[in-house]
């Protein structure tokens, strides 16, 4: 199946200049949806996957299946002021200031095996601030799991030797 195809490209969203590749179009093909589903775990199966760590918010859309499927726990890294219990955060530089992003302080053990997705992977930056999350509680991230990866924006670079798995790729 040819999963480029269904996402739709939006110009000048959410502003003038940017290129949107918009999800919605895959996701409500129940088909394409299984099968993105299918390609992300495909690499881990078998792997033994303790948990897999979503990034808010398009990332919770593939990784709670992706869990299911794994037979792992599902952890949300969210923004500031979401999550209620004890939690560290981590700051991280966004192209004009900077944001937050946080996750339970007992949501890891040290020493599980972690699958950290998200929907997009441009510059890298919440994927790496997630990724120091995961390190800091003692987690061992097994890959990295993207639906769409936008090569010229460098952020596979950020990942230095992780594991990294992207389904659709553009120049």
């Amino acid at each position: 199946m040819d999963l480029k195809s269904k996402i739709r490209e939006v110009p000048n969203f959410p502003k003038e200049g940017i290129l949107f590749y918009d999800i919605t179009t895959l996701l409500k093909e129940p088909v394409a949806f299984q099968e993105v589903i299918r390609r992300l775990a495909a690499p881990f199966v078998g792997k033994k996957i303790e948990k897999v760590v979503a990034i808010e918010s398009r990332g919770f859309i593939f990784g709670a299946p992706l869990a299911e499927r794994l037979g792992a726990g599902l952890i949300p890294v969210r923004k500031p002021g979401k999550l209620p219990a004890e939690k560290i955060e981590e700051r991280y530089n966004l192209e004009y200031g900077s944001d937050r992003l946080a996750i339970h302080r007992d949501a890891i053990s040290s020493g599980e095996k972690v699958l950290i997705v998200d929907d997009l992977l441009a510059t890298g930056g919440t994927v790496l601030t997630t990724v120091n999350l995961v390190k800091k509680l003692g987690g061992e991230i097994q890959g990295v799991a993207f639906v769409i990866e936008l090569l010229g924006l460098k952020g596979r670079e950020r990942l230095e030797d992780l594991p990294i798995t992207s389904l659709i790729v553009y120049e």
